[in-house]
């Protein structure tokens, strides 16, 4: 089959989905969830329970009774052909010039119209949802987000090993960087260096988020979204933030500095580079199944005690989707977070980003962890330390 051209989980994991997400449903008593994708970086409900990465977007009807099948209606026409070729375990349709309206008419056919509908998507569009309260008056809508939220944070051993392929080729971009990063490449070359390390081998880009400045007189303190024309000079500082994939959605995730041009970093970022690490050994030692995020909040102070704050999110999870629970400091939080407790193999990044006050200075390390009884494991091999490149 043309599917085996791709990677894809295999029929028995998707079975474990099936009947873990059924079972939610009718306790939840409902008979169908209407499922809105986008993009799978930030969530990825579709493709968990048909194979798809969603492209543009689409709905997918799922029904908690295998018969009938689940439907997918897909955007744009032109990526229907792929969507046909990926997707398993549900049929393939065009969304047509409007995706809501082609599933809600699905769902008045399979008599489902009138009941009770889960709906799924953290980032469902409004006017979709204006369009199918017109188009099904008679149904009940319900959130089934946290109930399937919880469902995908812990990941099974097909997960956890897609995900260590993720790991692989972050870890690979990292050292293409340490290799080749030098003075007078442009930012634009180094994301080069970074895709141009795994995408031979069957890897995709999820983030390059990449930022240079003189260790003498810095300007940035986090890694940066897009890479700029800026040439790199003999004693610039790099911070990376690198994600890749194999499998949609489930990729590795690596934070490391550089120093450029065989240069040592000065004595003011070694400081912040050895308090980050602290901070993420500390945190790393406090998160275990049923650690609480109160505790990773209290080991999280020490960045504060040292003189320091953040500039980026602390702890995340990671792997279907930038997941929650999505952790800063206290003092750095617009408000508290919800409590939550850790459970086996939910993955998480650690990422502390040890800033000045006036966040003209920082260094940011961090990568994706496995969350066990005992404590955390790393799916990177990589160490952790403050890279030299020496050329």
């Amino acid at each position: 089959m043309e599917i085996d051209l791709y990677p894809r989980f295999s029929d028995a994991e998707f079975n474990r989905r099936f009947a873990t997400v059924r079972a939610a449903m009718k306790e939840a008593n409902l008979p169908v969830l209407l499922i809105y994708g986008s993009p799978p970086f930030l969530n990825a409900e579709v493709e968990y329970l048909c194979n798809y990465p969603t492209t543009w977007e689409a709905f997918l009807i799922f029904p908690a009774e295998p018969n009938p099948e689940a439907t997918l209606f897909a955007q744009m026409r032109n990526h229907i052909q792929q969507a046909t070729i990926l997707t398993r375990h549900a049929d393939v349709h065009w969304g047509g010039l409007n995706t809501a309206a082609a599933a809600a008419e699905k769902i008045k056919e399979q008599g489902f119209a009138e009941g009770r509908i889960g709906l799924v998507g953290f980032n469902f569009p409004v006017h979709h949802f204006e369009l199918l309260s017109k188009e099904l008056p008679k149904a009940t809508f319900m959130n089934f987000n946290f109930q399937m939220l919880e469902i995908r944070l812990v990941k099974s051993n097909e997960e956890l090993e897609a995900l260590r392929q993720g790991a692989e080729f972050c870890d690979l971009a990292i050292e293409a960087l340490e290799r080749e990063a030098r003075p007078g490449l442009t930012e634009h070359q180094l994301a080069a260096i970074v895709q141009g390390s795994y995408l031979g081998l069957g890897g995709r880009n999820t983030i390059h988020y990449m930022a240079t400045t003189p260790m003498s007189n810095p300007s940035d303190c986090a890694p940066r979204q897009y890479q700029s024309t800026r040439v790199l000079e003999k004693g610039d500082l790099l911070l990376t933030e690198l994600s890749a994939h194999r499998f949609e959605g489930y990729p590795g995730q690596i934070l490391r500095p550089f120093t450029i041009g065989d240069t040592s970093p000065t004595a003011e970022y070694q400081k912040m580079y050895d308090i980050a690490v602290e901070a993420f050994n500390r945190l790393a030692k406090v998160i275990r199944a049923g650690t609480t995020t109160e505790e990773v909040l209290d080991a999280a102070e020490y960045i504060h005690e040292s003189g320091y704050t953040i500039y980026d999110d602390l702890v995340h999870c990671l792997g279907g989707g930038y997941l929650p629970p999505i952790l800063r400091t206290r003092r750095t939080s617009p408000s508290p977070p919800p409590p939550y407790i850790y459970r086996e193999n939910m993955t998480i990044v650690i990422q502390p980003n040890i800033v000045t006050e006036d966040e003209h200075m920082g260094v940011q390390v961090g990568e994706l962890l496995r969350v066990t009884k005992d404590g955390v494991e790393s799916l990177h091999r990589y160490p952790m330390r403050f890279i030299q490149c020496k050329s």
